[in-house]
């Protein structure tokens, strides 16, 4: 069965976010270090993002390094931190020959001023692409980015910039990190835990929940378009009946 035909004969996720899982327990499985399981996961965040930009999706956000993720060993920080530096180093090219943009979101100014420096030479050069946006979660935690989004709409109410009776959604999306991104469509976890594990709270109200057991560095473009097509298969009522959407 050609899964990839069949994903393109229904509608596409306009935004896919995952959380990456299980590098670490795939390493140990086979005896050895975390960070042979980190290493072995960026083969697959190479194969969905191109899985992703040649079915038209437009937009993917990955949970690369959590805010929390600064309490593991320092030795798997460094690990991850350099594997990153590697990682945007060795793709930038692939980025540019897909026209796909690279974004951030997160505390970026606590990452080492060598990812930071990294990371931004790769998004000012890949600003102008327009196929596919690809936004990693660096230094992420929703919870801080909510309690900031708060702080500064309370700071712009009592400089009589934002009225407090104007206060929706919309003006707490400006706010947010993703501000220039849509809601999420589809919130993919893998590696068999079932938890948010503080992603994207706000953004994924409304959004499809995939989880799946396969460990992240054996996640490949058929796996995604398995959790494509269970989406596709769901309907998405958004507060209303079967009848009304009908």
């Amino acid at each position: 069965m050609d899964l990839k035909n069949s994903v393109l004969k229904k509608v596409l996720p306009k935004h896919i976010a995952i959380i990456m899982d299980g590098n670490g327990r795939w390493a140990k499985q086979k005896g050895m270090l975390r960070a042979f399981g980190h290493e072995n996961g960026t083969k697959s965040v190479k194969q969905t993002v191109e899985a992703c930009a040649e079915l038209g999706v437009e937009n993917l956000t990955l949970y690369a390094f959590s805010t929390e993720n600064w309490n593991r060993p320092k030795l798997e920080v460094q690990t991850l931190m350099k594997l990153l530096v590697s990682s945007l180093k060795k793709e930038i090219k692939t980025l540019q020959e897909n026209n796909i943009k690279l974004s951030a979101i997160g505390s970026l100014n606590t990452l080492p001023k060598k990812v930071y420096k990294e990371l931004f030479e790769v998004i000012e050069s890949t600003a102008q692409n327009t196929r596919m946006t690809l936004t990693l979660a660096l230094s992420y935690g929703s919870r801080e980015e909510i309690l900031n989004t708060v702080k500064e709409i309370s700071i712009k109410v009592k400089n009589n910039i934002i009225s407090a009776e104007n206060i929706d959604e919309s003006i707490i999306n400006e706010h947010l990190y993703t501000q220039n991104l849509p809601d999420v469509d589809l919130l993919i976890r893998t590696s068999g835990e079932q938890r948010i594990s503080n992603f994207l709270l706000w953004q994924i109200a409304y959004a499809e929940l995939y989880f799946t057991s396969v460990l992240w560095p054996d996640f490949t473009k058929q796996h995604l378009y398995e959790a494509i097509i269970e989406y596709q298969k769901r309907e998405r009522r958004f507060g209303k009946t079967s009848e009304q959407l009908s």
